[in-house]
């Protein structure tokens, strides 16, 4: 359609372009066309005195067709000018089966966008539905991740709360076994001051009478026995205070990662009864982009999982570290006592057996110098043995390394060859063995001359001053602690 105002040679000169979707013939239609309009004669149309307004502004009349007209527009006409007939405007009006075919085409373009709109419509109408049901069942599916993550956070939280109480339950137990260590290495300085006394006392012996005899040595063996007693006693109070420092240790780790999830059951807990509906929903542009996580589930259960065996760990250690304590106590009571009645029995008879004693170190005395001397001679035959094996290991190694220097392929793992590196691995373990017990025997030796000199020492030791013995050391030996003062009770 042209614009109006637009003169006639420039309709001639940029004709319309004929549409691209062209409908059929309109002359296939020519006379329903007809048939449809009675009145009007398109032969005679076509050299109508009148511009139709809707293409030409100048047009100040509109004429209409016959029989249409009313009887005062004919009058008008007749009193027209007379309009003289243009070829070139005739052919440059529209034909009826350009305004057919525009009817048509307008049709079809309003059935066209109809159709499209309407399916538009529909398919919008089906993805509103779709996305809201795939946003229901997302916002399902999230509600219940939170909430299974809730539980998750509730049975870890569970796990540590058990694992806290056993904790400290541990922790409360062990202190008071500290606490009964403490009270029995106070206890075990009376019976070392005591011992220290009778040596002392001891010493005050004069001439003859100031021997080491086996009170003597019992009285050491007693200030050795309790001074090993408080060395291993310090040594499990080290160890109590520091597996009491394991133990807050891990309580701490237990009560921050508890206080953790309880701050994130709170959180997961309100995520996962959040609502479309619900207070405080609001918009956060960009969060999503936000990674500020550093864990994952399996990181995450595995720091609360190492937290819980850290604490099962130390907690077990901090039991047998009890036991161990608890047994400590008894055993050193037991080995304290034990070597104060020795004492006790060796101060009571040792004015009898002073004499005995003598003759048995000697004969002991004897016994340990023949075993010297045999071990001495049996050390002598081990080093010639050895020096014999020697000549039976250098021929073997000898023919050896003669028989590497066969030519090509002579140089053969033969049955020869085989005996031979077993004779050497078995001459070199004949060796190794004499050595070690070469070893052995000299370790032996070492062992009875100290034997010996003890002994020649004992040999030394006269009688034992009997007021110092009775009046001055067992007088004090009454005062030992009790059992049950050594276990740490009182």
């Amino acid at each position: 359609m042209e614009l109006l105002g637009s003169t006639l040679a420039a309709t001639y000169a940029h004709p319309r372009p004929t549409p691209a979707n062209f409908l059929p013939a309109i002359s296939a239609m020519a006379s329903s066309y007809r048939d449809c309009f009675p009145h009007c004669n398109l032969t005679h149309s076509l050299s109508l005195p009148w511009r139709p307004s809707t293409y030409y502004k100048a047009a100040s009349n509109s004429p209409a067709l016959d029989p249409y007209c009313t009887r005062s527009q004919r009058v008008s006409e007749s009193t027209m000018l007379p309009f003289v007939s243009n070829r070139t405007t005739l052919f440059t009006r529209y034909t009826p089966d350009d305004w057919y075919r525009s009817n048509l085409t307008n049709f079809q373009e309003s059935n066209t966008s109809r159709h499209n709109s309407e399916r538009l419509r529909v398919d919008t109408s089906r993805l509103i539905q779709d996305k809201y049901q795939q946003m229901r069942k997302t916002q399902a599916d999230s509600t219940h991740n939170l909430g299974e993550r809730v539980n998750d956070i509730g049975f870890w939280k569970s796990e540590i709360t058990h694992e806290l109480d056993a904790i400290i339950g541990e922790t409360n137990e062990l202190t008071d076994v500290k606490k009964k260590l403490e009270r029995a290495l106070m206890e075990t300085e009376a019976p070392l001051q005591v011992a220290r006394e009778c040596l002392f006392h001891r010493e005050k012996r004069m001439g003859i009478d100031l021997v080491h005899d086996e009170v003597e040595t019992e009285l050491l063996t007693e200030v050795d026995i309790i001074l090993c007693c408080q060395e291993r006693m310090k040594l499990h109070l080290d160890k109590a205070i520091a597996q009491l420092a394991a133990n807050r240790a891990s309580q701490h780790e237990l009560e921050k990662d508890l206080s953790d999830k309880q701050a994130a059951c709170r959180i997961d807990d309100k995520c996962h009864h959040l609502r479309n509906t619900s207070d405080g929903v609001s918009y956060f542009r960009g969060v999503e982009r936000v990674d500020a996580m550093v864990s994952v589930p399996e990181s995450w259960a595995k720091f609360t999982h190492d937290n819980i065996l850290r604490s099962q760990s130390e907690r077990a250690a901090s039991a047998k570290l009890r036991d161990d304590i608890r047994n400590l106590l008894v055993v050193t009571a037991n080995e304290m006592w034990n070597q104060f009645n020795k004492v006790n029995l060796a101060f009571t008879s040792r004015v009898a057996e002073t004499a005995d004693a003598k003759n048995k170190i000697q004969i002991h005395l004897a016994k340990t110098l023949q075993e010297i001397f045999q071990t001495e001679m049996t050390i002598e035959s081990i080093k010639k043995a050895i020096k014999d094996k020697s000549a039976f290991l250098k021929v073997a190694q000898t023919r050896l390394d003669e028989r590497t220097r066969r030519p090509n392929i002579e140089l053969c793992r033969d049955m020869a060859q085989l005996r031979l590196v077993n004779e050497v691995y078995e001459v070199d373990d004949t060796i190794q063995t004499l050595q070690q017990r070469l070893r052995d025997a000299e370790d032996t030796l070492q062992s009875l001359v100290h034997t010996k000199a003890t002994l020649e020492h004992d040999l030394a030791v006269k009688a034992n001053s009997l007021y110092i013995d009775q009046e001055k050391c067992m007088s004090m030996r009454r005062s030992f602690p009790s059992t049950r003062r050594l276990v740490g009770f009182c």
